[in-house]
């Protein structure tokens, strides 16, 4: 029996793993904004379900959600770092405040979240972080190029994270799915006000914008299907790094890592040459 605390549980991944792992007999710390949100994850879960109002961004509420969970169930086992929103418009047409509000919830609020939980996982000498990246924390789009960095962040911070925590029995998985049915592209993502956009990006990023508003909800990824790797990898004895969702998370990390050697190795020679001799 594993003990999960999951950020952003009231709906998408978040909500999909709780069930999940409750199915399996877990114990689950669920937690959002809203606690009225979560009324049917504590029903299926009962008294194995500790439901707590979190704001990530604001420090007193992540302390008091973390602290109450190692409180009622003496350890979490699993972080699941999947609260999240997007933003859509061209990097010229972003609002600061919008963007700043994003990197304070994707970025911030993560780690803030990952923080407060690695003291007792260290002192266990156990545990396992999974952040919930994005294709797009790998490779970007137009439209989302300040969520990208978002993500491009998270990659980056657990990439690192992995390297200072493996040796003290931690793992940390980087979570990477494509297009999925969530409210990612719903109500979760504000996009550039009609005053700002620029009609030179109308083919790129407005184009890429109202694809994803279009599609939203019928994305080809189906969250049960997601909730049920992502569980099956907390158990796993020897985790990856990263784990892709859907095909197209599959073969765009892929693409990107072939994109990536076909653009510098024809320059090789400069690039080993910057070096002194």
């Amino acid at each position: 029996m594993l003990t999960w605390f999951i950020t952003g549980a009231s709906r998408g991944f978040g909500r999909a793993v709780a069930l999940e792992a409750l199915r399996r007999g877990d114990r689950v710390v669920a937690t959002a904004r809203d606690t009225d949100d979560l009324d049917d994850i504590v029903r299926a879960g009962g008294d194995r379900v500790l439901a707590a109002a979190l704001d990530v961004t604001d420090p007193a509420q992540v302390a008091a959600a973390t602290g109450a969970a190692l409180e009622r169930f003496g350890a979490v086992d699993v972080l699941f770092n999947n609260a999240g929103i997007g933003y859509f418009a061209a990097v010229e047409e972003s609002d600061e405040a919008e963007v700043r509000r994003m990197v304070e919830i994707n970025v911030f609020g993560l780690a803030a979240v990952t923080n407060a939980l690695l003291p007792a996982m260290r002192e266990r000498r156990s545990g396992t972080v999974l952040n919930v990246s994005s294709v797009g924390g790998v490779r970007s789009f137009p439209a989302v190029g300040w969520y990208n960095a978002t993500k491009f962040a998270v990659e980056g911070l657990s990439e690192a994270l992995d390297q200072e925590v493996a040796p003290l029995g931690i793992r940390v998985v980087l979570v990477e799915p494509s297009g999925f049915a969530t409210d990612w592209a719903g109500s979760s993502a504000a996009e550039v006000a009609p005053e700002r956009e620029i009609a030179d990006y109308d083919q790129t990023a407005g184009a890429q914008r109202r694809s994803f508003r279009d599609t939203a909800g019928k994305e080809a990824g189906d969250p049960e299907l997601a909730a049920v790797a992502i569980v099956d990898v907390a158990y796993d004895e020897h985790p990856p790094k990263r784990l892709p969702l859907g095909n197209f998370a599959y073969d765009g990390l892929l693409e990107k890592l072939d994109a990536v050697r076909a653009d510098v190795a024809p320059r090789e020679a400069v690039s080993r040459g910057a070096d002194r001799a």
